[in-house]
């Protein structure tokens, strides 16, 4: 039996293929995201690394090393201790609090609301994982601190949300204009108000290595999604714009 024909000048409408959102979400895996994957799975492995030091073989080398380090530069330079002081504020809850509402709103206000989501995010998630992994390891604070700090060590809150924080700030400055000077120092930021905490023995340098592979891994995992999401939302617009120009052509029919 020979097929239907088709008349002159007339067309039909091909049906949406199944297919067509799922291979559009398929080429969401960018080398980005690639590098991004590669990234977290390094962090990842440095935080199981340590946990399998701290906990499972209670090796103190490494701790008490950093310190030993720590210890000989407040010695050589006991000016430094003030300053560390003001340093270390700016990873504490004192100043991440507002900071993470207010410069969220700022950015909303300027018209990047999506940068305002991506850094609610990034310290609304780092800082509820900081505190279950607090609760789940459980490690008391060094003995020897130069100030009180309440709660427990591992792994270092300073630490933690000092690369969420600053380091989201690092990927938005390079993402928005490409600006890798300004992103460095921030991450270098992050990196000295880490050691803060080892130089005023509030935290084991094991707290705040694993603080920084465990805010590390957070963020790229979040970055990972974020990017995705916005991705596959902006591919299934154009398949239904596609869609309905395709509906409509063919509602039109024949000229």
């Amino acid at each position: 039996m020979s097929a239907p024909s088709v008349p002159p000048g007339s067309s039909t409408p091909s049906p949406a293929s199944p297919a067509a959102p799922a291979a559009g979400l398929a080429g969401l895996l960018t080398a980005e995201a690639l590098v991004g994957g590669g990234l977290f799975l390094l962090a990842f492995g440095l935080f199981f690394y340590l946990t399998r030091v701290v906990f499972a073989e209670h090796s103190q080398v490494f701790d008490n090393w950093g310190f030993a380090q720590m210890d000989r530069l407040r010695a050589a330079h006991p000016g430094l201790t003030p300053w560390v002081f003001r340093l270390t504020y700016f990873g504490s809850v004192w100043f991440f609090v507002p900071a993470s509402l207010l410069l969220p709103l700022l950015l909303h206000w300027r018209g990047y609301s999506r940068y305002a989501v991506e850094l609610l995010l990034a310290m609304a998630g780092g800082g509820a994982l900081n505190e279950l992994l607090k609760a789940w390891f459980h490690r008391d604070r060094p003995t020897t601190a130069l100030i009180y700090q309440y709660g427990l060590s591992f792994p270092s809150g300073h630490a933690m949300l000092s690369m969420a924080f600053y380091g989201c700030l690092a990927w938005l400055a390079v993402q928005h204009s490409r600006r890798w000077g300004w992103a460095t120092l921030l991450v270098l930021w992050a990196l000295l108000i880490g050691l803060s905490r080892v130089y005023l023995h509030v935290h084991f340098p094991t707290d705040v290595v694993a603080g920084f592979a465990g805010g590390t891994a957070w963020l790229v995992l979040l970055r990972t999604g974020i990017q995705l999401f916005w991705r596959g939302e902006r591919k299934l617009e154009a398949v239904a714009q596609e869609e309905a120009l395709v509906e409509k052509q063919a509602a039109r029919g024949p000229r």
